[in-house]
């Protein structure tokens, strides 16, 4: 039995006048054709459940809509949107009833036969820039929480640094991270909400 969830109506009824007939043929084409989905939140957009596994999302923006199936055996999707579909303008942009239902029936017997999704490849370590070295060595509370965070932190303040265009810019950025990993703050502290 589908389980809907009052937070995906609440998306759908706040998204642009455009999205929701889209939102709304998405979600029925899913519960149509997988009776045990359920609904959930997932990154802030609408996802459907199956046996507790990610089984597709949908989301809504300004100008489009996207769908993706998260078990998929292709790995492809369109590089103008999230999504393997691109940019939903409109429900002539959605695959057909049968490709869809043949997605939403290969992504149920992926999760029914243990797959799961591929892990991306770790990312190659950055090189840390001489005058952010510099800079953690003269403070020991910024080195070692910098040094304890996790390799994506890390690379958050290397990245942050590193695409600076002009020296003044980026020792700026190196006096910030200091500050902020002295009172050992992530790179974007000031968007966590715990």
């Amino acid at each position: 039995m589908s389980t809907a969830d009052p937070r995906v109506d609440a998306y759908i009824a706040n998204a642009a006048a455009f999205a929701q007939p889209i939102l709304r043929e998405i979600r029925q084409r899913v519960h149509s054709g997988c009776g045990a989905a359920t609904e959930a939140i997932k990154w802030g957009m609408p996802a459907f459940l199956y046996k507790g596994k990610l089984l597709c999302g949908m989301a809504a923006f300004k100008a489009h809509a996207t769908l993706g199936f998260w078990q998929r055996a292709d790995g492809k999707g369109d590089d103008s949107a999230m999504g393997q579909y691109g940019r939903l303008q409109s429900l002539r942009d959605l695959p057909g009833k049968r490709e869809f239902s043949n997605q939403l029936r290969a992504a149920t017997q992926r999760i029914d036969a243990g797959a799961s999704r591929p892990k991306a490849a770790p990312r190659a370590p950055l090189p840390m820039p001489p005058a952010f070295a510099e800079a953690l060595a003269t403070v020991p509370a910024a080195k070692a929480h910098f040094d304890g965070f996790t390799p994506g932190y890390q690379r958050d303040y290397l990245e942050w640094i590193g695409e600076a265009k002009r020296d003044s810019t980026r020792q700026q950025r190196i006096a910030l991270a200091i500050e902020w990993l002295s009172d050992g703050k992530r790179r974007n502290w000031k968007h966590q909400t715990h």
